[in-house]
């Protein structure tokens, strides 16, 4: 998936995987993945995607700032 903003693009392609959390099974409503990536630039994003009923129900990505992105990497 690629996003661009006014000054950056995240392509999850492109970038690596920090950690990638999945919650349920595949086709589960509820289930839902997050994946932290980093860039090729050092900056970070988050990569959310889950089931109608999930608190994910729509495939998204979101930047991180590197301290916000370490605050994620420590609670999950």
């Amino acid at each position: 998936m690629v996003k661009t903003t006014k000054t950056k693009t995240f392509d999850t392609e492109t970038a690596t995987v920090v950690k990638k959390v999945v919650c349920g099974v595949f086709g589960d409503p509820t289930g839902y993945e997050t994946t932290m990536y980093q860039t090729p630039d050092g900056d970070y994003f988050l990569y959310v995607n889950g089931g109608a009923e999930s608190p994910y129900p729509h495939e998204g990505i979101t930047s991180y700032t590197k301290a916000k992105a370490q605050e994620w990497l420590k609670n999950n």
